[in-house]
């Protein structure tokens, strides 16, 4: 690929795709913008879901089965904390571990994260550009109508995604910014990809820091459905849409994305709706857009970019 291709991505949906636009010819070309704001501290440690996701899957040492952690890694530590009292409800494998704890001494030790995931990168051998939404703090916070104010990953790990949802929010979002070189990557780059990751808590958190929205509504951006029949390959983001009032399809994300997106890849199966999206001045291409394999993934980011040009 020969276009500057900046992604959007959070979650295992913006994982897999990343990894297929990475093995599109020149993974140099490719930036991934990757969602913070469900980072929390766990056993006293910084822990990045979303980040440590799509390094390991462009490392290609992430966990196939699961989607998320590392393959082939065990959990004794986490066993012996387990026996002693500690929590279980959040797993760490040990080969997991070692990043979280440098990842925690170089941030107490005054390192942006930025920097620190950067060093993180080169040490897997990975030669796309992978930047962190910002080096501050941002959490997601779930207002439920059964528990009342959730963190994300209490809500999405703990309880399971159980909890009802009534309204969702980003602590800390008005004191954030992106970080430095995003801006710039963006300036440059040829075509913005919104992976197939939940909106609401993927995707938005990163949409909402200052300036970041204005810096890509004129570039070709080209969003991604997450939502297949309504419902979601992976996660919780269709029972999002259902629980704050709306329905579940791959329309509700192109509508959810209108205004900023020219173009909208969706599956097959949902073709019947392609008239609905194309109706609302978006321009949608229809595929198979479930990534089982390498192979699959690598395909669908070809289909992208390909589409990409009829703009």
């Amino acid at each position: 690929m020969k276009e500057k291709i900046v992604a959007l991505a959070g979650g295992v949906g913006g994982a897999k795709l990343a990894y297929g636009l990475a093995h599109c010819k020149n993974p140099e070309n490719l930036t991934v913008i990757v969602n913070t704001a469900d980072d929390f501290e766990h056993y006293g440690l910084y822990i990045c879901p979303d980040l440590d996701t799509v390094c390991y899957n462009l490392a290609e040492i992430s966990n196939l089965n699961m989607g998320w952690g590392r393959g082939e890694d065990s959990f004794v530590t986490l066993s012996e904390c387990i026996k002693y009292g500690g929590p279980s409800w959040f797993t760490i494998g040990d080969k997991d571990l070692g990043i979280h704890l440098e990842r925690t001494r170089r941030l107490i030790a005054g390192d942006l994260l930025s920097d620190i995931t950067k060093t993180f990168c080169e040490k897997l051998n990975i030669r796309s550009h992978i930047i962190p939404m910002t080096n501050q703090k941002v959490t997601t916070i779930l207002n439920t109508i059964d528990m009342g104010k959730l963190a994300f990953q209490e809500y999405f790990v703990h309880q399971e995604c159980k909890p009802r949802i009534k309204e969702i929010w980003f602590e800390g979002i008005e004191n954030a910014f992106p970080c430095d070189e995003i801006f710039q990557t963006i300036d440059k780059a040829d075509l913005i990809i919104i992976c197939p990751s939940n909106p609401w808590v993927s995707i938005d958190p990163i949409l909402s820091l200052s300036g970041l929205r204005d810096a890509i509504i004129n570039k070709k951006v080209i969003a991604v459905s997450p939502i297949i029949q309504n419902k979601a390959i992976k996660g919780p983001a269709a029972k999002m849409f259902s629980e704050l009032g709306f329905l579940p399809s791959a329309c509700s994300v192109a509508e959810h994305y209108k205004g900023l997106i020219k173009g909208f890849v969706f599956d097959s199966i949902d073709i019947n709706e392609m008239e609905r999206i194309n109706r609302s001045g978006i321009i949608s291409f229809a595929t198979n857009t479930i990534m089982k394999s390498n192979q699959d993934k690598v395909r669908l980011a070809r289909e992208v970019i390909n589409f990409s040009r009829n703009f």
